[in-house]
């Protein structure tokens, strides 16, 4: 792992949330989202994931078989994702995409129905519970969407899309202002 540390530039800093009484859009801090990618063969690392300490106030998301993205709000020092990468060998390889990656929240009563207007997933609370990740796309961006509470969604996006993302979801939530 490389000493070099840019400097990052909030691509989602000039934007205000979109708020309504039935939706919210925001922008979340550019923490940590840490691309975890298992070994061929290991079995399901999920609970060994889970069992990471929670001390650094992570999460942990499916991305497919075999992957997840390990987020958090805040930037996690070298030292500690050093130390978290000798934690996943040799089960599995993590690779630091804070910087490559946006993540956006979406939440409220008309969150699933703004969302539905560009993908689809079902995301009926039946057919996509909290806890559920997938990826997909939104209108033409791919796009990580995971149910992080019963009204209310965080999208991963590569950063170079992220703009173009922001636009398009203010825009299927005019509806809703």
């Amino acid at each position: 792992m490389s000493e070099f540390r840019p400097t990052l530039r909030p691509v989602l800093g000039t934007k205000q949330a979109v708020s309504s009484a039935t939706l919210k859009l925001s922008p979340l801090p550019e923490g940590t989202i840490i691309h975890v990618l298992a070994r061929p063969g290991e079995q399901d690392m999920a609970p060994f994931l889970e069992s990471l300490p929670k001390a650094a106030g992570h999460a942990v998301r499916p991305v497919s078989p075999g992957q997840w993205f390990i987020v958090r709000e805040e930037q996690m020092p070298h030292q500690e994702m050093k130390s978290l990468f000798a934690a996943l060998e040799p089960r599995a390889t993590g690779v630091d995409q804070s910087h490559g990656r946006v993540r956006i929240r979406i939440e409220g009563k008309m969150a699933a129905r703004a969302l539905s207007k560009g993908t689809a997933l079902d995301l009926d609370p039946s057919a996509f519970p909290v806890g559920q990740s997938a990826v997909t796309l939104i209108g033409h961006i791919a796009a990580h969407i995971t149910r992080v509470g019963s009204e209310a969604f965080e999208i991963i996006v590569l950063r170079g899309f992220a703009e173009s993302l922001w636009d398009d979801l203010a825009r299927m939530s005019l509806e809703f202002s």
